[in-house]
């Protein structure tokens, strides 16, 4: 789920008063931000469907946008960076960073549970490649984002004496602080939760179950621990990922959530409202808008050297939501759409998340710097906004199949 938003500056007291310094993502993905105070210093095997015409406009620039009320001005598309490490190599991983900034990205997205799937053995190596790229590059010109894990009983080995990962004031500084040594920065522009350390329904699952309610750190320690390393100067704002609108109302401003043609309900029907700019003023950051690699279409084909390559298939039970549901039959309809109209499913795909209101940057990961250039293609080559003609058709196929990922 994705989403973000900005978060008023922390009042020392308990009421529900916060300082306007927050966002949240989303999967059409879940993320928040909050609003910094003052700002330190700064002197793959790659397949995608094709179409036989495209309808393109002539290529144009990638579009940049205020991120909720922060003063971060994010690119339309943010480099998601968890196969780093994992499918990637550091070579790799350099080509696809290099090529993304070159062409007008500049934001990346990282965790310190990366990279996917989450594995002691390889924790971190995310991190330490960027480190290396960012070597070379001027750090105020890159937007880096990263997260803190949420409640985990499984990954207690990113801590150094903790049996249970919580979002508490030590937990939270810890992770900063291993953040930063690993990534050899000063600072972090968005630092997001990567999960609630209270109980939600996440990933994959749809309803919310009162059974599994757990005693929570509460909302104002998390915000104090936060805006301590705010006033340090080691970040500059706060977010939210895979959060509900209570987790973000009670946070006050931002969201980083799931989101795309596959993923549209939850946000869409909630979060919509708090982000909307005349409420909280929340930008999206949309994680997952090619539906972990569905969109691209390359598992339609599960004989194909693509579908056996994709994450899906290397790591089984990864992301099941999108191949034990309906999830295909809505593909195969979509891709139907993308055809009629002389599209790809990936530039249909990538052009539906690009043009939606409450967009504001969506992270797109890559494992080839072939494939990367398709995703940036998708946005500055296919028409914007979308033709009400092809709009009209994704609402007739979004009527048939509703969120079709949910188990």
């Amino acid at each position: 789920m994705v989403s973000i938003a900005t978060i008023p500056a922390f009042p020392c007291n308990n009421t529900r008063s916060f300082p306007r310094h927050f966002l949240t993502r989303r999967s059409f993905s879940r993320h928040i931000l909050t609003r910094r105070s003052t700002p330190p210093s700064f002197n793959a095997g790659t397949w995608r469907s094709t179409a036989i015409t495209s309808k393109l406009k002539e290529k144009t620039a990638l579009e940049y946008r205020k991120l909720g009320d922060s003063d971060l001005n994010i690119s339309e598309i943010t480099l998601g960076t968890m196969t780093f490490g994992e499918q990637n190599t550091e070579n790799e991983a350099h080509e696809i960073l290099s090529y993304a900034f070159e062409h007008g990205i500049n934001a990346l997205d990282t965790a310190e549970a990366y990279p996917i799937p989450m594995k002691k053995e390889t924790q971190g190596k995310t991190d330490l490649y960027i480190a290396s790229w960012l070597k070379s590059q001027p750090r105020d010109k890159v937007i880096l984002a990263t997260k803190v894990c949420g409640y985990s009983e499984r990954s207690s080995y990113l801590r150094d004496n903790a049996k249970v990962l919580r979002v508490d004031a030590a937990n939270i500084r810890e992770s900063v602080e291993k953040s930063l040594k690993r990534l050899n920065t000063d600072y972090i522009d968005l630092l997001q939760i990567h999960w609630p350390d209270r109980y939600v329904a996440l990933f994959g699952e749809f309803s919310y179950d009162p059974s599994k309610w757990r005693p929570s750190i509460p909302f104002v320690e998390q915000l104090k621990a936060f805006q301590e390393l705010i006033d340090e100067g080691k970040v500059r704002y706060i977010g939210v990922s895979n959060e509900t609108s209570y987790g973000v109302m009670e946070f006050v401003h931002a969201a980083k959530n799931s989101y795309s043609l596959l993923v549209r309900c939850r946000f869409e029907i909630d979060l919509v409202e708090v982000c909307h700019p005349n409420n909280y003023n929340i930008g999206l950051l949309a994680y997952s808008p090619l539906g972990g690699g569905s969109l691209s279409g390359k598992y339609l084909d599960i004989n194909s050297e693509a579908a056996k390559r994709g994450r899906l298939n290397l790591f089984p039970g990864y992301m099941e939501r999108y191949k034990g549901s309906i999830a295909e039959e809505a593909t195969i309809e979509y891709t139907k759409v993308a055809k009629k109209h002389g599209l790809t499913l990936v530039q249909l795909a990538l052009g539906f998340a690009r043009d939606r209101p409450f967009m504001a940057s969506s992270i797109v990961g890559a494992t080839s710097v072939d494939q990367l250039k398709e995703d940036i293609d998708a946005f500055v080559t296919t028409e914007r906004p979308l033709p009400a003609e092809v709009m009209a058709d994704i609402e007739s196929t979004f009527k048939r199949y509703k969120d079709p990922a949910i188990l």
